[in-house]
């Protein structure tokens, strides 16, 4: 039995249990959200990681990317990577890997990992025969069926791209921007045949049915530039993967949706609305957005503002990105930047959403900062290693004050007139 079956059946799992307590939600809300499909819980039946939580009435996640790549296939600097991700306090991970040995790379990222991990099998497809014209359809569900026997807990499926979107592409600037995307694009094109993941789509149905699976429905027609946005191949895909997700429903799967990508501050509500809508309340996994095409080595910065307004609108997952998005393969340094600017994002969205495990966080550190408790507001930061080295630049850590006001500091002057008049 799978969570979506337990829970139309009113079963509690340990799983169930698990995320309610770690979202201070009541059960049976969690439980009903989950029959309905407004909820996920990654985490399929072999796996040991932490159990995490998607959607309606949940605190906004975020998620890491990792992955080699032909230029830079190191196991050990990944996994470094992935260390660092889980401290900086992502909530899942994605192994992307092209380069190397990638199923070794994936089973150690596997084991290794204490959160949720996802994977998009299509790659391994790729990387294992890039000619297309020698791939068979069977080749995709053979690494899909792959992945979900060695562990992953979801797995991007670019299942809604179908043959007849892609005449729709002919206006865009950049095309296909996802790797997926255009590999499949690329097939159809040559094989002159439907997307075959979209053909077989009920044999991963039942793969993903029998291990409990999260499928992510991926955006295979996301918007690579804001001139693209919203645009009708964006959009055409979006109202297909509406109806797989009804599908996945039927079927007892448990289903997201993944989404732009690059999308103006205006078009942003408009968008996660609309997917709202089409996907019948499914969690939203956006990356990003990109709220502007010319921030290469700060887009970790322009998807935080997008992703901050989106995750306000609604979408339920944020995956992040580095400063060298659009650049090259992330160092450990970029990942963990790249983590701490998602949450940063989640966050205050989680705020405008009301969410009190969130409004508690910031009243502790207002707290602590009317008291120059430095202790206690690098415990609260979300990266306390470098709120102290930066505060420590000029000022030994006994000093009361910092290096930007010293005696003419506002929080001091405050403490003292609280102590002496009110």
């Amino acid at each position: 039995m799978n969570q979506i079956e337990a829970a139309r059946k009113k079963i509690l799992t340990p799983e169930l249990e698990e995320v309610a307590k770690a979202e201070n939600l009541p059960i049976y809300k969690l439980q009903r959200d989950l029959a309905a499909g407004y909820t996920v819980i990654l985490k399929q039946k072999q796996s040991r990681r932490k159990a995490v939580g998607l959607g309606r009435n949940l605190k906004v996640k975020i998620n890491a990317n990792l992955g080699t790549s032909p230029y830079c296939a190191n196991l050990e600097l990944e996994l470094e990577k992935l260390k660092a991700a889980q401290k900086a306090g992502a909530d899942t991970l994605m192994d992307l890997s092209t380069g190397g040995d990638i199923e070794q790379t994936r089973k150690a990222i596997l084991s290794a990992s204490s959160i949720p991990v996802g994977t998009v099998p299509i790659y391994e497809v790729i990387v294992a025969q890039p000619d297309v014209a020698a791939i068979k359809d069977t080749d995709f569900i053979a690494a899909i069926q792959k992945h979900i026997e060695e562990g992953v807990d979801f797995i991007t499926v670019h299942a809604g791209l179908r043959r007849r979107h892609i005449p729709f592409l002919k206006k865009r600037i950049m095309g296909v921007v996802s790797r997926g995307g255009s590999f499949l694009v690329k097939w159809m094109l040559y094989h002159n045949a439907e997307n075959p993941l979209y053909t077989h789509f009920d044999q991963i149905l039942e793969l993903a049915a029998k291990y409990d699976v999260v499928l992510s429905l991926g955006d295979g027609l996301r918007p690579g530039c804001l001139s693209d946005a919203t645009d009708r191949a964006q959009l055409a895909e979006l109202a297909e993967l509406g109806r797989l997700q009804r599908r996945a429903l039927r079927a007892g799967v448990q289903v997201m949706i993944e989404g732009p990508g690059h999308v103006p501050l205006q078009q942003i509500a408009y968008n996660i609305r609309l997917q709202k809508k089409l996907c019948h309340g499914a969690p939203f996994y956006v990356l990003g957005p990109l709220v502007t095409d010319i921030s290469p080595g700060y887009d970790h910065i322009a998807g935080a503002i997008g992703g901050a307004l989106a995750a306000f609108y609604g979408a339920d997952f944020l995956c992040y990105l580095t400063p060298k998005e659009h650049l090259g393969l992330p160092n450990l340094e970029d990942v963990i930047e790249g983590v701490i600017a998602s949450r940063l994002a989640a966050h205050a969205a989680d705020l405008a959403r009301g969410q009190q495990q969130a409004w508690e966080e910031d009243r502790r550190m207002a707290e602590a900062r009317s008291q120059l408790d430095w202790p206690k507001m690098f415990s609260l930061a979300l990266d306390p290693l470098k709120a102290k080295r930066f505060r420590e630049e000029f000022l030994h850590d006994s000093q009361e004050i910092c290096s930007m006001c010293g005696q003419f500091c506002s929080a001091k002057a405050n403490r003292d007139m609280r102590e002496l008049y009110l």
